[in-house]
C-alpha cells in the first residue's frame, strides 16, 4: 500500500479508534502551522446570557435589549430560563455518552453515507483528498419532519435513546420558535416571520458530537473554524469540559461551559435574512489531552426549495441589500464544499 493509499485509509477511520491507540494524530488531521490552535484568553467581556423566561414576559424589554446586543456583537448567547429541567438535560447527555461508549461493532450498525446524505454514525466526511480532517466522530440524524425520520439509523441501544431524542426534539422546537418570534419583533417584522419561513416541513437535524482525548491538542481541531449554514443552531454543551471558541473582533475567545444553559448560535441564513443586522459567528472546537467531550447541536434551516434573501422590510435607501437572492439547495451545495476547505459561504452570497 502506497503512502497516499494509507492516508486515504486513515481518512475512513473513526477518530475514537485512532485515539485509543494513544499515538500522535495522523498527518491528515494536523493543521498547517499558521492555523494551529493556541490557548486563547477568556473573553474580555462576559459571554451574553439571556433569560428566556424573562424575555417572554410583558416587561421583558431589558432582556430583549440584551438579546439584540448579543446578536449584533457576538451572534450567539447562552440561554437560561428555558424551562427544561436539569435532570432531563443530564439524561440527554448521558444517553449520548452511553452511545459513544458502546463497542465499535455496535455503533458501526448505524454508519451510513450516501450521495447527498450525511445521516448516521460517521467521522468528518471526506469531500476532497487534501482536506484536513476534524478530530471528532458524530451521529447525525434527521429529527423533523417526524414522518421522514430514518429510524434504521436511530440507535436502539441505549434502550431509551429514541424516546429521549424525540422528547428533546419536541421541547427544543418550542424554545427555537420562541426565540425566533422575539427576534422578528426586534427587527420590527411580523412576529411569525421567521417561524413561517422555517415552516413545519423544514428539515431539522440533530448532531451528536464526540471529541475523544487527543495526545496533541495543539495540532488538531475537534471542529474546524466555520460559521453554520442554518437559520439557528441550539447546542447542549458538555456539562464539564470546555472546547468551543468563537472569533470575536478578530480574536479567538473561549466559551465557558454552563451545565444549565443552551448555547444559541445564529447561522448564515439568519445573517442574510436580517440583511447583516444579526451576525453569523465563526467558531471552532478544540480538543483536550485528558478529557473526552460531547455536545448535541440541533440545526434549524430553510427547506432546500426555498429562496434565501434579506427581508424586504429591512432593505431601503439607508440600508441597501447586502445579499442576493439564492436558492437554498444551491447555498447548501456551496456550503458543504466550502466547509470542508475551511471557507465561509456567506461571502458567496454577498452583493
Amino acid at each position: 500500500m502506497t503512502e497516499e493509499e494509507k492516508e486515504r485509509e486513515v481518512g475512513r477511520k473513526l477518530v475514537q479508534a485512532l485515539a485509543e491507540t494513544g499515538q500522535e494524530p495522523p498527518i491528515r488531521y494536523i493543521q498547517r502551522a499558521e492555523d494551529r490552535p493556541i490557548d486563547p484568553p477568556p473573553p474580555s467581556s462576559p459571554v451574553p446570557v439571556v433569560d428566556l423566561h424573562r424575555l417572554l414576559q410583558a416587561d421583558g424589554q431589558d432582556e430583549a435589549a440584551k438579546l439584540r446586543s448579543a446578536l449584533q456583537s457576538w451572534g450567539l448567547f447562552q440561554a437560561i430560563g428555558h424551562e427544561m429541567s436539569v435532570s432531563f438535560l443530564d439524561e440527554v447527555r448521558n444517553t449520548a455518552r452511553e452511545f459513544f461508549q458502546l463497542p465499535m461493532e455496535v455503533k458501526q450498525k448505524y454508519k451510513y453515507l450516501t450521495e447527498g446524505k450525511l445521516e448516521g454514525y460517521e467521522s468528518d466526511p471526506v469531500a476532497n483528498e487534501d482536506q484536513i480532517l476534524d478530530w471528532s466522530d458524530r451521529l447525525y440524524l434527521l429529527v423533523q419532519p417526524e414522518n421522514e425520520r430514518n429510524l434504521d439509523l436511530w440507535p436502539e441501544n441505549p434502550h431509551s435513546f429514541r424516546e429521549i431524542l424525540h422528547e428533546y426534539t419536541m421541547k427544543l422546537r418550542k424554545v427555537a420558535d420562541k426565540i425566533l418570534m422575539v427576534m422578528a419583533k426586534l427587527l420590527d417584522l411580523n412576529e411569525e416571520y421567521f417561524t413561517q419561513q422555517l415552516g413545519g416541513t423544514a428539515a431539522v437535524y440533530a448532531r451528536f458530537n464526540y471529541y475523544p482525548c487527543c495526545s496533541r491538542p495543539d495540532l488538531v481541531f475537534g471542529l474546524k473554524p466555520h460559521s453554520d449554514g442554518s437559520m439557528i443552531t441550539i447546542v447542549l454543551p458538555d456539562k464539564d469540559v470546555e472546547g468551543l471558541q468563537v472569533l470575536k473582533d478578530g480574536e479567538w475567545v473561549r466559551i465557558p461551559t454552563n451545565p444549565h444553559s443552551f448555547l444559541v448560535n445564529f447561522g448564515d441564513e439568519m445573517e442574510i435574512m436580517s440583511n447583516g443586522i444579526f451576525k453569523s459567528p465563526v467558531h471552532r472546537v478544540v480538543t483536550n489531552l485528558e478529557k473526552e467531550r460531547i455536545s448535541l447541536a440541533m440545526f434549524y434551516a430553510l427547506e432546500p426549495e426555498k429562496e434565501l434573501e434579506p427581508a424586504d422590510r429591512l432593505v431601503d435607501e439607508m440600508h441597501p441589500r447586502l445579499y442576493r437572492k439564492v436558492k437554498m439547495k444551491d447555498y447548501l451545495e456551496v456550503f458543504f464544499r466550502n466547509f470542508s476547505q475551511g471557507k465561509r459561504t456567506i461571502d458567496w452570497a454577498k452583493i
